[in-house]
């Protein structure tokens, strides 16, 4: 895709939501953090069920360490890979406090060091909680990437790093969101909603739906 195309891609997501931001539920980094590692393999809507009670109770690392990994499967347990999960939050918050005086750390290398945590959720949260300019690749964003023409890759990996690139900078800091939500809700994977797709016609993809070719 060329940069004209790109730019008027993000310029329409950006006029159809002006504001995006994650859909799961967090008022502070440390809540951004559990969100986004209990959501591997599980729905925003189901993470924010579970989190709507577990927060109340424990919403600070030493709060959710004091509760302990058999307490928190309990608030947790309608999530997939619940044992592990459990396991990783609990061990990430007793790093938290033992070595981040109970703060989420403003570093991708120390995000990237604690238990369960990877580079996507180290990309969600140095974005989200911190408004780095940093972008996210999960399965929707792959396949819009990938469909749109816009940073087409064989890996995660290439396509952040194709993304990083062919983002206009002014753009970059919620591109992550705009193109979650636009794989989540329109370009879906297995009937894109092509037909009411604001960049249709800026996009590759050969088997758009509801259209004449």
């Amino acid at each position: 895709m060329k940069a004209d195309a790109r730019r008027e891609l993000f310029a329409r997501l950006a006029e159809l939501n002006p504001k995006p931001t994650t859909e799961l539920d967090y008022s502070t980094p440390f809540e951004l953090l559990v969100a986004v590692m209990l959501s591997a393999q599980a729905t925003d809507i189901g993470v924010n069920k579970a989190t709507r009670k577990l927060f109340p109770v424990a919403n600070t690392p030493e709060a959710m360490l004091a509760l302990g990994v058999e307490t928190l499967k309990k608030y947790i347990a309608s999530i997939g890979l619940l044992n592990t999960k459990a396991s990783n939050v609990i061990a990430t918050c007793r790093i938290l406090v033992e070595q981040h005086g109970g703060l989420v750390p403003q570093s991708r290398v120390a995000l990237e060091a604690l238990p369960g945590v990877g580079r996507k959720t180290a990309n969600v949260v140095l974005n989200t909680a911190f408004g780095e300019p940093t972008i996210a690749v999960d399965t929707h964003i792959f396949r819009v990437a990938n469909r749109t023409g816009l940073a087409p890759g064989k890996t995660v990996r290439t396509v952040e790093d194709k993304l990083m690139k062919a983002v206009p900078a002014e753009y970059r800091s919620d591109a992550h969101h705009w193109l979650i939500l636009h794989g989540r809700y329109v370009c879906k994977a297995r009937k894109p909603d092509c037909p009411n797709c604001v960049i249709r016609d800026l996009c590759a993809y050969k088997k758009k739906t509801g259209l004449s070719q």
